[in-house]
């Protein structure tokens, strides 16, 4: 499994584990779903489930014919490309507008 992003450089999570800076690549034993997190500062963090359905030599029965007689080492490789998205910034007026609002509603609550 490898996983890319543009830009490249995002800490990849995997199902919660820390697999790398992207570029990155894991090994997997089972296909099925993960949950892929990209975490880049200046990026909004990026969350997102993936499936990898197993491929036709790893259906029931063809799979004990692939694994225990091919000739040749059969390796499974899924690339995942993620465009992440620059955090939107919220401008300062706006921000203290809210926090005034924020203060005179508590103010009010008393």
């Amino acid at each position: 499994m490898i996983i890319v992003s543009n830009p490249p450089g995002a800490m990849a999570l995997v199902d919660g584990k820390e697999i790398g800076y992207t570029p990155a690549s894991m090994d997997f034993t089972w296909y099925g779903s993960r949950n892929v997190t990209l975490i880049k500062d200046g990026y909004e963090t990026k969350t997102e489930l993936v499936t990898m359905a197993a491929p036709w030599y790893q259906w029931p029965v063809i799979e004990f014919f692939t694994d225990n007689f091919s000739p040749h080492r059969i390796t499974d490789r899924r690339y995942f490309n993620f465009d992440l998205q620059p955090k939107q910034m919220v401008p300062d007026e706006e921000l203290r507008d809210r926090a005034r609002q924020l203060r005179s509603e508590t103010q009010f609550g008393q």
